[in-house]
């Protein structure tokens, strides 16, 4: 089965990167090209990319501003410039800062755009191997003819799951969240595991509780933002609602991350994101001025409400996250 649309939505050209336009997809397949590295920022920002999107545009944005350097008086100040401005743009996922730091540790001063190019290749490699690895851990803590309950985009992580589910021979049904107010679960989810033939029903954000209370749920699994080495889990809000209800209704949390994050000893170590509140407005087609809306864009889980935190390197209890082994720079 060919890979689904989401899996290469961030492409390098000579003319610069094209980013598949998320906020229409999947009604429009739009890319939007950034002939340069500030273009990239503004698209991440704007949320023309979104779940693992931002990672892969970062990637390619440092090889872009490896290309702009050339011309400039200091080329190592501009490199180093643009990858603070791209970890700049969503500052709570950290996956963005790897992957300009994965870049910036392969630049090579004699040859500036080509080692920045093999850093973003290696960048990318390391990215899909990893999610393959995830996916294969969290396959075998899930039984055979699984429903599970997912949040927000998984994107590579959730593909992984899927192939590694399907070659370990189990059957398995998702309930996706629709994920206000950017409706990812809904256009990106949920159209993703279509695409990739699962047995796949959209719910409303309002119906999770429900649905965990009436025993149709096996398993609550998602993507993490970030996860903290004391075992908190910041993802897209509304994952803290979903943990507490499955929490109550003896339903185990996974959580898949790559890896947890040495930078982050505790929640309080993680920046939340505050997107502007009319956007939850314009969700809405909200167009009284006397009302206000408040976005926060992730939420933080304490480890109470977490069954397993699930790694490239396997299974462990959010408590032990201090086991991680040591990654590579």
């Amino acid at each position: 089965m060919p890979a689904p649309t989401l899996a290469d939505s961030v492409r390098l050209a000579d003319d610069g990167v094209h980013i598949l336009d998320r906020r229409v997809f999947p009604a429009r397949r739009e890319w939007v090209r950034c002939a340069g590295v500030e273009d990239v920022a503004k698209a991440i920002e704007d949320m023309v990319t979104q779940s693992s999107g931002p990672y892969f545009a970062a990637l390619w944005g440092m090889v872009l501003a490896a290309r702009e350097a050339v011309e400039r008086p200091d080329p190592l100040a501009h490199v180093q410039a643009a990858g603070a401005r791209l970890i700049a743009t969503r500052r709570t996922n950290n996956h963005i800062g790897t992957a300009v730091r994965t870049v910036l540790s392969r630049m090579d001063s004699s040859d500036l755009v080509g080692s920045a190019l093999a850093g973003a290749r290696e960048g990318d490699r390391r990215y899909r191997d990893r999610s393959r690895a995830l996916g294969e851990h969290t396959a075998t803590l899930l039984p055979d003819n699984a429903s599970l309950l997912t949040h927000c985009w998984a994107d590579l992580y959730l593909v992984g799951l899927v192939d590694a589910l399907r070659a370990a021979g189990k059957s398995f049904t998702v309930h996706c969240t629709e994920t206000r107010p950017y409706l990812q679960g809904a256009k990106l989810t949920a159209t993703t595991l279509a695409e990739m033939g699962v047995d796949t029903t959209l719910i409303t954000d309002g119906m999770g509780a429900a649905v965990l209370a009436d025993g149709r749920i096996d398993a609550l699994v998602t993507a993490a933002d970030r996860v903290t080495l004391d075992g908190h889990v910041v993802n897209k809000v509304g994952t803290l609602g979903l943990a507490v209800a499955a929490h109550t209704f003896g339903v185990p949390f996974l959580a898949m991350v790559q890896a947890p994050d040495r930078a982050a000893p505790t929640a309080a170590d993680v920046p939340i994101e505050y997107r502007n509140g009319a956007e939850v407005l314009t969700a809405a087609g909200v167009t009284e001025p006397g009302i206000r809306g408040l976005y926060p864009a992730f939420d933080i889980t304490p480890p109470r409400f977490v069954s397993t935190v699930v790694t490239d390197s396997g299974a462990f209890d959010p408590t032990g996250l201090a086991d991680y082994p040591q990654e590579e720079p």
